[in-house]
């Protein structure tokens, strides 16, 4: 009984990202009916020949422009929600999210440091890029944790006034570079504003470890994550390294967050509205929430970058602009609804 209750919801967010993920393909300058969307692409797939009757500017846009956005999209969408479920886990606080505690500003940040150093880098969007990355997204969390620790605990209201504090200087600094580092600092526009316009497979690839390894972790530490609800002392009278556990979730997340930020730059509030529907809707047991938040999340994410690039075509939305527009709302009743985590 407890594995349908699992799977049903599981199912449902897989049916909903197939159905996503058909539309994006589908949408665009050049509309594509579903049939040889789906077609196209399983035309690709080892042992599957359906040989499409479409143009070859069709498979082009299909294979080599929309496939890859859509993949950037899933993975992206699932690496920030499952990053934010985390942080809620570890900080005990539903308003954690990578973009709220400063931790996407500051993997922007590193990023940013990386694309205008001297440094030999084969593309903006990795070599050197997610290594930075990642080194200011461990650092803003170490940073955050120390701002808001008081007594022998993390307080929820400093968590997220450092958070938010922590995030406008990155974002500063980050302006800063852009705007004195000249024409080799135009790909930070990417990273402050978000999008996908630039994506491609080989950036997908080259970030799919870091987030399936990310969530192999997570996966793993599920259960310790239920325990560490309780109080710590009372976790660890239970056998929890309440430590260990700490510094390996938090490792975990901020590969992911980073992963995310290094190919589409800072998006935020994804990692705060996700977990928080999927744990309205189907509880807060760890192992459940992380593999729903993942699911919802990459169906979400494609949603709004399909959006993003067809509400006023050909120009297209920044990604972070639209999920601000969706997540400041949600953030405030988020915090008016939960307010006793902030006593």
């Amino acid at each position: 009984m407890t594995l349908l209750r699992a799977a049903g919801p599981a199912a449902l967010g897989v049916g909903l990202l197939a159905a996503v993920c058909v539309l994006a393909l589908t949408r665009g300058a050049a509309p594509i009916p579903a049939g040889t969307a789906v077609a196209l692409v399983l035309d690709r797939l080892p042992g599957l020949t359906l040989t499409p009757d479409a143009p070859a500017t069709w498979q082009r846009i299909i294979i080599d422009v929309r496939l890859p956005r859509v993949a950037a999209a899933v993975l992206i969408g699932a690496a920030l929600s499952g990053s934010g479920a985390a942080y809620q886990g570890v900080f005990r606080n539903p308003l954690a999210d990578p973009f709220l505690l400063g931790i996407a500003a500051g993997a922007a940040l590193g990023a940013s440091l990386a694309i205008v150093s001297p440094l030999p880098i084969d593309s903006y969007g990795f070599g050197w890029v997610p290594a930075s990355a990642f080194a200011g997204a461990i650092l803003s969390v170490v940073l955050v944790t120390l701002l808001a620790r008081t007594g022998g605990g993390v307080d929820g209201v400093s968590l997220i006034l450092a958070g938010v504090a922590l995030s406008s200087i990155c974002s500063a600094i980050s302006s800063f570079i852009l705007l004195t580092g000249g024409q080799k600092a135009q790909p930070i526009f990417a990273f402050i504003f978000g999008g996908l316009n630039t994506v491609s497979w080989t950036r997908v690839t080259l970030a799919l470890p870091y987030v399936l390894g990310g969530m192999a972790v997570l996966g793993l530490a599920a259960r310790a994550l239920d325990v560490l609800q309780l109080d710590e002392e009372q976790a660890e009278h239970l056998g929890l390294d309440v430590a260990r556990t700490k510094v390996a979730v938090l490792a975990a997340a901020s590969l992911m967050a980073a992963a995310a930020v290094a190919v589409a730059g800072i998006i935020g509030f994804v990692g705060l509205m996700v977990p928080h529907a999927v744990r309205l809707a189907w509880g807060g047991g760890f192992r459940r929430l992380l593999l729903h938040s993942a699911i919802y999340g990459a169906a979400f994410l494609v949603l709004v970058d399909t959006f993003a690039r067809t509400v006023i075509a050909p120009e297209e939305v920044p990604l972070g602009i639209i999920t601000a527009f969706v997540g400041g709302p949600a953030f405030l009743v988020i915090m008016r609804s939960r307010r006793r985590w902030m006593l």
